[in-house]
């Protein structure tokens, strides 16, 4: 279903208003999600629809995913999450996950942005040139 230009600045503003002392607030959202659902204004599924996407990528963005082939010391994890907190701001999460696929290295995923210095990755870079 394509969003419209209409739906699409509403639910930026509506976005907008979810924020409260510059993080979202999920009774914000909830209550706004509530008030479009029960007043159903025009086009308020593509609003709704767009609302969430807003929302989940806002949501994303302040989660930090760290993969690593074996499990980081308490010191290296804070100094990842402090580098990816000076970049992101200071409301980013992190979760650590040891994945042994890597081979080695670290593999950082925030929002839609990806980094991958894994050993896997470097690799499958190295077959992919021969």
């Amino acid at each position: 279903m394509k969003v419209n230009k209409d739906a699409t600045r509403t639910a930026r503003q509506l976005l907008r208003f979810s924020y409260k002392d510059g993080n979202l607030d999920s009774d914000r959202v909830k209550d706004i999600t509530g008030r479009i659902a029960d007043a159903k204004p025009r086009g308020y599924l593509a609003i709704l629809q767009e609302f969430g996407r807003l929302v989940r990528l806002d949501v994303e963005q302040r989660q930090a995913v760290i993969e690593t082939a074996t499990e980081l010391g308490a010191q290296a994890g804070n100094a990842v999450i402090e580098d990816l907190r000076r970049k992101y701001g200071n409301a980013l999460t992190a979760e650590f996950k040891v994945n042994p696929d890597l081979l080695g290295g670290m593999r950082v995923k925030v929002g839609s942005d990806v980094w991958d210095g894994s050993v896997k990755a470097r690799l499958t870079e190295l077959k992919n040139k021969l």
